[in-house]
């Protein structure tokens, strides 16, 4: 019997319409990645490592997928880059991002992937959103669930949830 791999993606955006860019990487994920299982809603955030820029928006996504860990992230890089990411400034501002957080519960040290994500813990624009679809999941190499790293957090950047009436108004 073949078991699906569970994998948490953080999603973020501040170019361009962020909510639709956000909407396109969740489909785009559901169509080539592996089923939607659970998706939080969406949050705007302030730019984190590079503050000096417009806001973020947010969102983590549960996903089952049949790939391992390397063919998930080629496939999310396909993604950002169909999506108009280029990549020009670390932290800086995007199209999109598309960050695996979790691979079931492995512990991947590679040049190109780090799972857990090396930051999650100090980034409460994932935790947040994390928390609302899995608050129970456990950091194994931290050995703390979401709700605890999220207590712990020390970031203190602004984040609120992202309305529907702040969509319907936004500008591009």
């Amino acid at each position: 019997m073949n078991t699906k791999n569970i994998c948490f993606l953080s999603t973020g955006s501040n170019l361009g319409n962020r909510y639709q860019n956000l909407d396109q990487a969740r489909l785009a994920l559901a169509n080539s990645v592996g089923s939607l299982v659970a998706e939080s809603a969406v949050y705007e955030t302030a730019a984190w490592g590079v503050e000096d820029q417009t806001p973020f928006l947010n969102q983590v996504l549960q996903i089952e997928t049949d790939f391992n860990p390397q063919e998930l992230l080629l496939r999310c890089q396909a993604i950002e880059l169909s999506l108009g990411r280029i990549r020009t400034q670390h932290w800086g501002e995007r199209m999109i991002d598309i960050d695996i957080l979790f691979f079931n519960d492995a512990i991947i040290e590679e040049p190109n992937l780090t799972v857990p994500h090396p930051y999650l813990h100090q980034r409460r624009f994932v935790l947040v959103p994390m928390q609302e679809i899995a608050p129970n999941w456990l950091h194994k190499p931290m050995n703390k669930t979401i709700n605890t790293l999220l207590k712990d957090c020390e970031d203190q950047l602004a984040i609120r949830l992202w309305t529907q009436f702040q969509q319907i108004n936004q500008k591009d």
